[in-house]
């Protein structure tokens, strides 16, 4: 029963972290991307709120621990959700997807830059293998640049991924302990959710909820109740069971997943080279990430 447990949790964060790409595109079709960024983490505080109460676990983490879960809010969902939220305003999922797959590079980059990580020729490979895939992309969309709004797309992606490597750096650097993950996940939604909403009000041009459609509402729904909250206890269900590096392997598998539904539901255009990118991407994020223990069964513990 617990390994029947265990795939349905693998399977859980593989296929929603890959649908939340196309649930994202689906969402800013009619609702302004700081709204869906925000509502999400907003809603997912709430779950989260409901069952720290119904655990009696909900108390007061202290100013210092807050400190911690705001950075780590700021750089890992304000910046990296909230901006690839609006990055597929303009941009497919398809490609929102690869870019993010490129967020690895970033933090092997910057974990040498800090001295958490050691200089190796096979991870430098890597290195050179991702940026080979992102060349592919600008080769196969060049003239797509000339449109303000994709190139606008494109920074805040790149940007997207920046955050996201600067957070996990942050947490590395630090060593943070987890602690109540729960708890601090409560903090980390509710401090996004309420930022972003700011945003939303700040920066959307046109917020008139009478055009939000059922689908988009439905789409911004599920990003919050399998994306943000059903996904992470699949996730953290999963780590119990196998090593962090074996759950590494899903991100593969996301990017493939958010690629394929791009081109089945969005009628998104997926190229020969956009094809070659994603392989020569995943392949060099692969390098980059690979440790002898992803293929190895782990011991259960009595």
């Amino acid at each position: 029963m617990k390994n029947y447990k265990l795939i349905f949790a693998v399977l859980t964060v593989a296929m929603v972290w890959g649908t939340t790409f196309l649930a994202i595109r689906i969402a800013v079709e009619t609702i302004p991307a700081w709204f869906v960024a925000g509502i999400r983490q907003f809603l997912a505080s709430v779950i989260m709120l409901c069952v720290l109460l119904s655990r009696k676990q909900f108390k007061w983490i202290g100013w210092k621990n807050l400190g911690y879960q705001i950075v780590f809010a700021s750089l890992m969902l304000v910046i990296a959700n909230g901006m690839t939220t609006v990055a597929e305003e303009s941009v497919s999922s398809s490609l929102a997807s690869l870019i993010s797959a490129c967020s690895p590079i970033l933090v092997f980059l910057g974990s040498v830059a800090v001295g958490l990580q050691k200089f190796s020729f096979r991870a430098f490979a890597g290195v050179l293998m991702c940026f080979s895939g992102i060349l592919f992309i600008f080769w196969d969309g060049l003239k797509d640049l000339a449109n303000p709004e994709y190139r606008m797309g494109m920074i805040f992606l790149f940007c997207a991924i920046g955050g996201w490597a600067s957070g996990t750096i942050f947490t590395k650097k630090l060593n943070i302990q987890s602690g109540n993950i729960t708890l601090n996940l409560f903090y980390q939604f509710l401090f996004a959710g309420v930022v972003q909403i700011i945003f939303a009000f700040a920066f959307s041009e046109n917020y008139n909820f009478g055009n939000w459609t059922p689908k988009s509402i439905f789409a911004m729904l599920y990003l919050s109740i399998f994306g943000s909250v059903a996904a992470f206890f699949a996730f953290h269900y999963a780590l119990t069971k196998i090593s962090p590096v074996q759950v590494s392997i899903l991100a593969y598998i996301n990017t493939i997943i958010a690629i394929f539904l791009g081109w089945l539901i969005m009628d998104e255009q997926v190229t020969f080279k956009f094809i070659l990118a994603a392989v020569l991407i995943i392949c060099g994020v692969f390098i980059i990430n690979y440790k002898p223990e992803m293929f190895r069964k782990q011991k259960q513990i009595a």
